[in-house]
């Protein structure tokens, strides 16, 4: 029976519950050095004056680094700007300050006590400018970024400005999604040890490979003078798959105070400095006839970016690819702000993206008396609606039936405000959920040892998500070892090379090369029990026989040993996609249906139930997979209801950057989550038949509470979060008061 797909348990769970799991901040050093960055309180300016007298009569001060005194660097600390790896960082080469948070000094000590003590006494002078932290006046510049992570800034086929003039039904409505934070469990951290020429960093990050390269060309040394170890990464979501400033900040610290040199963020420094979601206004207009077939499409999309780089939410994406329709325009424009250089955030584009389209489609349910569910049955899209290119795998249809009938989504009264229940207003919404499925290279290394058991690597990245877990699978399957038999490693750029690990392409790009590797071991063991009949073996759990003699069995070790004891080793190489090249779109879909409870005197909303079906290649492991939809829901509640990174709009200073003021759930918010999957082998997207699944989960789910909030209240909410403020009757927020009576 095959390993892959079966529940096991993490294999790195024992470490990680005993605490002997280390993250990228407990490696222990001879000699380690702490340092703290001190940032900037302003938001738009220059460094008039630094004083550092006090800070360096602290006990234990090692090192004050400003821009007066680090070293210089190639290209002034911009040779590897190459976004999304390479990102415009602040490595104290000038005294310009862009936003408030950056950083602008490191102070170097013998303990962190210390070096936070020292950190409070650096006293700056600025010569303050007016920073633009205003996104409505920002807007008025918005101007059409040279370039996205995927895609083009304009899409359009047909002619959708005609199509929508003459469509029988419109709907034209503005959704807007506010900034927001990552905030995973372990904050950036990263532990920087020169040995001569030589860099090691420990750091906390998606993308060890990216690291190394970045930090190399930034310090302007060979990339094989850099390693980078990272052999568990406590959540990344995005904002580690960066090299941000603080990891060539603890390497310069490092050299210049010749003794290992760590740098942790503390929570706050999580905002601004390492990224997060940018805000987005997004116009969208539906064109349909009176049968709800679309007719036309129009989505326009502004997002903020920060004044040192540009970066896109590319929140258009899903739009060119969710729906049939003749006649589509996308656009994406960009407004500056004096605010830190934003990033990719779980499921960019997509989650923001699918809150604006499928509440639009919810709205032009109601406006044409159709079904929602109806109506996204309707114009559901057999091909790709732009290139017309068949589905690798596309089981939609069947997520929705499924998903429906379980959450029972016939029995709804469709009328808002027709259900409640004793001083509540319930709700039913449902929306589509979708992520595009992408694949990167990837290497990997099996090595069958003389006692049968096997070694497997690749320089890949576990951010919590079972990457451990998945690959044993994957390669006891192609070994035919149990998978207490495999020892699976990653997170070492000694190890051969894997991409990074976002855009949920770990498992699809790396799960290849695994198997690619350990089949190559496994056909050169069968080669020596059995040379020229390889047809004839028969290889299960460490043993091998011949077909016409079931009886006379070998383990792998008997095979090794009569062979000389020697391992035996391969090396595989797994190609990623040429992106719109194949002759297949890939895509992931689901559908999600939750109900809400609105308290009709505080607007209080509730989610007591979601139901969602997905349909999402082979499942490697059914347990991590339903594990990593159940948490993409919850932070879809989160982004319909909670988050929100709140920004001062005189100094730029962000007020809510901690974890008591930037809300997220905790149990008591979250009500029953079922979920379930297709049954589905994508052999067409990759060799292993599975795609991403790390960020669909939180698409489609912020729109089916918007939806449900309406069907509950009769009160349409175009922005998120969606607070209680916005409920309440006769408030002043920004969507017109409704009564609840």
């Amino acid at each position: 029976m095959s390993v892959v797909t079966q529940p096991i348990d993490r294999t790195d769970g024992p470490l990680k519950v005993t605490g002997e799991a280390r993250y990228a901040a407990e490696f222990q050093l001879p000699r380690l050095a702490h340092a703290v960055m001190v940032q900037s309180t302003i938001g738009k300016g220059t460094i008039s004056a630094l004083d550092t007298a006090a800070a360096h009569k602290v006990p234990g001060v090692l090192l004050i680094l400003t821009h007066e005194n680090a070293q210089k660097l190639p290209q002034g600390g911009k040779a590897a700007i190459k976004p999304p790896a390479g990102r415009t960082l602040s490595l104290l080469q000038d005294n310009v300050v862009h936003y408030n948070g950056q950083p602008i000094a490191v102070v170097l000590a013998d303990t962190f006590e210390h070096a936070m003590a020292a950190a409070e006494l650096v006293k700056v002078r600025y010569r303050e400018e007016r920073p633009e932290l205003d996104f409505e006046r920002a807007k008025s510049a918005a101007y059409r970024p040279k370039q996205m992570p995927q895609g083009e800034p304009d899409v359009a086929w047909g002619d959708a400005g005609t199509a929508l003039a003459a469509a029988p039904v419109r709907v034209e409505q503005v959704y807007t999604t506010p900034m927001e934070t990552h905030n995973p469990m372990e904050p950036h951290a990263t532990i920087a040890a020169w040995d001569g020429d030589r860099l090691t960093l420990y750091d906390s990050t998606q993308y060890i490979s990216g690291v190394r390269d970045t930090v190399a060309k930034t310090l302007g040394i060979p990339p094989e003078r850099v390693r980078v170890v990272s052999p568990f990464v406590g959540g990344g979501f995005g904002c580690k798959g960066s090299t941000w400033s603080h990891v060539v900040l603890a390497a310069m610290a490092a050299q210049q105070a010749k003794r290992p040199v760590k740098i942790s963020l503390a929570r706050p420094q999580m905002f601004g400095p390492v990224g997060g979601r940018p805000q987005t206004e997004q116009r969208v207009v539906l064109g349909a006839g009176r049968d709800g077939k679309l007719l036309a499409i129009r989505h326009d999309v502004i997002s903020h970016t920060s004044v040192m780089e540009d970066f896109v939410e590319p929140s258009s994406m899903p739009t060119r690819q969710l729906y049939a329709c003749a006649n589509v325009a996308t656009s994406q424009r960009l407004a500056k702000l004096n605010v830190g250089v934003p990033t990719f955030q779980r499921a960019p584009g997509e989650s923001s993206g699918t809150f604006a389209l499928e509440s639009a489609m919810d709205e032009l349910a109601y406006a044409l008396n159709i079904d929602p569910l109806m109506l996204r049955l309707i114009n559901y899209a057999e091909a790709d609606p732009h290139t017309g290119k068949p589905w690798s795998s596309k089981l939609l249809r069947q997520c929705y039936e499924d998903a429906a009938a379980r959450f029972g989504w016939g029995k709804r009264n469709d009328k808002p405000r027709s259900m409640r229940d004793a001083h509540a207003r319930i709700g039913w919404g449902m929306a589509t959920a979708t992520y595009p499925a992408h694949r990167r290279p990837a290497d990997a290394m099996a090595r069958l040892l003389p006692d049968g058991t096997a070694l497997v690597r690749s320089g890949t990245q576990d951010l919590g998500t079972g990457t451990y877990t998945v690959m044993t699978q994957v390669a006891a399957d192609a070994l035919a070892l149990p998978p207490e038999r495999i020892d699976f490693e990653l997170g070492d750029t000694l190890m051969p090379p894997a991409g990074v690990s976002g855009g949920s392409t770990t498992v699809a790009s790396v799960g290849p090369a695994v198997k690619a590797a350990c089949e190559e071991v496994r056909a050169k063991l069968v080669e020596l029990y059995a040379p020229g009949r390889a047809q004839d073996v028969v290889a299960e759990n460490g043993w091998l026989w011949l077909k016409s003699e079931p009886s006379r069995r070998e383990s792998y070790a008997a095979v090794l040993a009569h062979a000389g004891g020697a391992p035996l080793e391969a090396q595989a190489h797994a190609e990623g996609e040429e992106r719109d090249k194949g002759p297949y779109a890939t895509r992931s879909f689901g559908a999600v249906f939750c109900e809400v409870r609105v308290d009709e005197d505080l607007g209080r909303i509730s989610v007591p139930r979601i139901v969602a079906a997905y349909s999402v290649g082979r499942l490697m492991n059914a347990k991590l997979a339903r594990s990593q939809l159940i948490g993409g829901l919850v932070w879809g509640v989160s982004m319909a209801l909670m988050e929100q990174t709140h920004v001062d709009a005189r100094d730029g200073r962000i007020v809510n950057a901690n974890l008591a003021e930037y809300h997220v759930p905790v149990n008591a918010d979250i009500g029953t989550i079922d979920v379930s999957f297709c049954d589905e082998n994508d052999t067409r997207f990759n060799p292993v038949g599975a795609r991403g699944i790390g960020e669909i989960g939180i698409t489609g789910i912020p729109a089916a509470i918007a939806n449900a909030v309406y069907h509950a209240t009769g009160r349409r909410v175009r922005k998120l979060p969606i607070l209680l403020d916005d409920l309440l009757p006769g408030s002043l927020a920004r969507n017109s008061p409704v009564r609840f009576s």
